[in-house]
């Protein structure tokens, strides 16, 4: 690789699969890296971080595994104070955390919607705060918040609080970049289209998979690796002027007419 995050620190949050494959949280650590970085792989599950510190290690990186609920302030505090412990600063944050929600508005519930809520949304609030210091003392950094193109359009339509909270994340992004750009700390967030990931393989059919695969104007099979080489870009000094940017990822899926009727009038 180029070492394009050659000597920075890097947290990614959610670090860890599902289930077996390649999560995006999984692809960028792996990618920081590849890229020279050190990283702080903190999953609610620790196994699942040590199976991607394994790969990194594998490799010749470095990397290590913190347990921790994200969602919780003690969590986010304990895992700035570990990276700084470990790897003396932090560069880099990306907020990979996310639970997915398949209740229409008749169904959703306080609890359901509290929980996608601070998962999705409030674990980013408060690994913000978390990181922000550290990242003041060094002279900036990068936050890379990943969301959904499901914040830019109803998509699936059933998905109240999921869609919400995406949405929400790209408003967070917006906030925190106006308030921390000044200070040279970039905030930028990712909005996945319908890649492959471990997260949604457990709902698939072949059939759900192909239909996802197509759906874009390219047709190909998204995976997480192109979610991890986006966030690579936003982590790099390539990117030192992009703040408060929201970068599509999706095989072109926002801009398409439904139904693909390209010459319509």
């Amino acid at each position: 690789m180029t070492g394009r995050l050659a000597g920075k620190v890097a947290v990614v949050t959610g670090a860890g699969s599902r289930g077996e494959g390649i999560g995006n949280g999984k692809a960028a650590a792996v990618l920081f890296a590849r890229e020279g970085a050190s990283v702080l792989c903190a999953d609610q599950v620790a196994a699942r971080a040590a199976e991607t510190v394994d790969m990194i290690t594998a490799e010749g990186g470095t990397a290590s595994v913190f347990e921790c609920d994200v969602a919780h302030r003690d969590g986010c505090q304990q895992l700035a104070a570990a990276a700084v412990e470990r790897y003396g600063r932090i560069d880099i944050l990306q907020n990979n955390v996310g639970i997915p929600s398949n209740q229409g508005l008749e169904e959703i519930t306080e609890e359901a919607w509290d929980q996608v809520m601070g998962v999705n949304v409030r674990s980013m609030v408060l690994a913000a705060q978390a990181v922000v210091p550290h990242m003041e003392k060094l002279g900036g950094g990068s936050i890379i918040n990943i969301s959904s193109i499901a914040g830019l359009r109803a998509y699936p339509a059933r998905s109240t609080a999921y869609t919400t909270s995406k949405a929400a994340v790209i408003g967070l992004t917006m906030a925190l970049a106006g308030q921390l750009g000044d200070r040279r700390i970039r905030v930028n967030a990712i909005a996945p289209g319908q890649v492959y990931t471990p997260l949604v393989a457990e709902r698939l059919d072949d059939a759900g998979r192909q239909r996802r695969a197509t759906s874009g104007l390219i047709k190909d099979e998204g995976s997480a690796w192109d979610i991890g080489w986006a966030a690579v870009y936003l982590a790099s000094d390539e990117a030192r002027w992009v703040n408060g940017h929201v970068l599509t990822v999706d095989a072109g899926i926002t801009v398409t007419i439904p139904g693909n009727a390209y010459g319509a009038t």
